[in-house]
């Protein structure tokens, strides 16, 4: 299966105790930390209330 990739990179910043949480995730699921974080951003619900209100001229 040939997927596109790389729509948009962005580089993340976690603490240290952050990284070893989802170092030793990956570790233990075997997946890659690019696969986790991205199946955790799909799993976001967003509601009309979560997005910002549009500014009125």
């Amino acid at each position: 299966m040939n997927k596109k990739w790389a729509v948009k990179r962005i580089t993340l910043n976690l603490t240290s105790s952050e990284s070893e949480k989802l170092a030793k995730y990956c570790a233990i699921t075997g997946r890659p930390a690019t696969d986790v974080i991205r199946e955790l951003i799909r799993s976001l619900t967003i509601t009309e209330s979560s997005t910002p209100e549009q500014a009125t001229p």
